[in-house]
Parts: C-alpha cells; sequence; structure tokens
C-alpha cells in the first residue's frame, strides 16, 4: 500500500503567541520580591519570627501576582490570535548527495 504524495503547496496560518512559562516565571519572581520587600517594612512578631512571617505571606504574593501573569499572558494570546497571518508552504525535494 503506498502514501499518495503530499500537495506541492499548502496554506498555512502563522501566529506568534507569547509563552506561558516566561509570564509564570518572571511573574512568580517579582511576587517573591514583593512579598519580601513588603514583610521586611514592617516589624515581625518576635513569637513567629521573620521566616515564618514571610513563608506565609508568599502564599498569597506569589499566587496572586502569578495569577496576574496569567490573565495578562491570556489578553496577550487573544490579541494575538486576531493578528493571524497566512502563508503558502510549498514543498522542496531534497538533494541526494
Amino acid at each position: 500500500m503506498t502514501t499518495p504524495d503530499p500537495a506541492p503547496e499548502q496554506r498555512v496560518t502563522i501566529r506568534r503567541s507569547p509563552r506561558l512559562s516566561a509570564f509564570v516565571v518572571v511573574f512568580g519572581f517579582l511576587g517573591f520580591v514583593g512579598t519580601l520587600i513588603l514583610t521586611a517594612l514592617y516589624e515581625a512578631d518576635p513569637s513567629v519570627g521573620f521566616g515564618t512571617l514571610f513563608a506565609y505571606f508568599s502564599l498569597y504574593g506569589i499566587t496572586g501576582s502569578i495569577a496576574v501573569g496569567i490573565v495578562l499572558w491570556l489578553i496577550l494570546d487573544l490579541r494575538s490570535k486576531r493578528k493571524v497571518t497566512e502563508a503558502v508552504m510549498a514543498r522542496e525535494e531534497g538533494r541526494e548527495d
């Protein structure tokens, strides 16, 4: 059984979409730094300690900033779907050396 030859030309759509992983990493780091700064601005309770207080607030700071980053990514991804470019892809036969 032989497979049919593919068409020599084919229409394809091209769009530039942002990477989700980049948004999660950058906004997670910004949430970490922001939480660290905000926790360091105020004096920590001696019975709790700075580390425990920072870890507790990091749960909200990092998670919240990652959520903001994902929402921003969704908005940019929707924008990129509107700017789709169509192109014609041509198949070339390979050379045999």
